[in-house]
């Protein structure tokens, strides 16, 4: 295949570049700086322009180029760069595959699990409505940013993704040297429903996504959700070191501000209904044997 990657230097999307090029597929990376090698491409979403010949004839694109929900402290200015930059984003890329003179089949879309809000200890899929917050109605808008390359006749696929454990990056790989300390502990009470996907299931969940007939929204998470006290002591046991600390919830409100009540301490059930359906398997269904392999 030919696919075309936003995105492609990130957590996720370097590592579906390594894969699919590891498989002998061509690799069409959009970057918004000038291209220094044949496999790299110019976008600038500001200026909702794409180089027309990294589309024309590919096989697939994924989009996964925005701004780090969890990056920083949710200042009113970076919570407008998230929105900015996967709305402006989005657009460009779905009206530039719209207007290719051969337009790709499939845009796989990346989203998030944000767009269910605060579940509680309640079990949601894919039928389930949005819930409220600034995630929520961020990723309502940046799904239907997508509909120009929707209504001229493009799949498109938005994967919803939740917590990703790689000790690359992400949650798992920015507390690692604490827990390693044995000074990691459980966020709150602990009691909040944590969604998570290791980085091996979440890059073959978006080449599966590309291979198979499948449009709209997927949650791309393990069928196995765990609160978060559970998933501090399977990382405890994993690295054979104690769990028994308490981050307060006074304390990532401060550091993290808005961020903290729809992250580390929000609760999200959220269970893979469309994938299992489509005939997915996971290499990780619990996060125990999951954190193990990952470490």
């Amino acid at each position: 295949m030919r696919v075309t990657i936003t995105g492609s230097s990130g957590l996720i999307g370097s590592a579906l570049v390594r894969s699919l090029r590891g498989d002998g597929h061509e690799v069409i990376r959009l970057i918004r700086r000038e291209p220094s090698r044949p496999d790299e491409a110019r976008w600038s979403p500001a200026d909702g322009c794409v180089e027309a010949a990294s589309l024309d004839g590919a096989d697939a694109v994924v989009h996964l180029a925005g701004a780090g929900i969890g990056d920083r402290p949710w200042t009113k200015a970076y919570k407008r760069k998230i929105r900015d930059s996967r709305l402006a984003g989005t657009r460009t890329i779905a009206e530039a595959i719209a207007a290719a003179g051969s337009r790709p089949p499939v845009l796989v879309c990346g989203s998030a699990i944000g767009y269910y809000g605060d579940t509680g200890g309640r079990e949601v899929d894919e039928k389930s409505p949005a819930g409220r917050g600034f995630l929520a109605a961020l990723v309502r808008d940046w799904e239907a940013a997508a509909a120009p390359a929707r209504e001229a006749g493009v799949r498109v696929v938005h994967p919803r993704t939740g917590l990703v454990l790689t000790r690359e990056g992400g949650l798992l790989g920015r507390t690692l040297p604490l827990f390693r300390l044995g000074l990691g502990g459980k966020l709150g009470d602990g009691a909040q429903w944590t969604s998570w996907i290791s980085l091996r299931d979440q890059v073959a969940a978006l080449r599966f996504l590309i291979d198979h007939e499948i449009a709209g929204p997927v949650n791309l998470t393990a069928p196995n959700p765990v609160t978060n006290d559970a998933y501090t002591r399977a990382l405890g046991r994993a690295l054979h070191r104690p769990t028994r600390l308490t981050v307060p919830k006074f304390a990532l409100r401060a550091a993290l501000l808005g961020f903290a009540d729809e992250g580390p301490l929000i609760s999200q059930r959220v269970l893979p209904r469309r994938l299992r359906e489509a005939g997915f398997r996971f290499a990780h269904e619990d996060v125990a044997a999951a954190l193990r392999d990952v470490l």
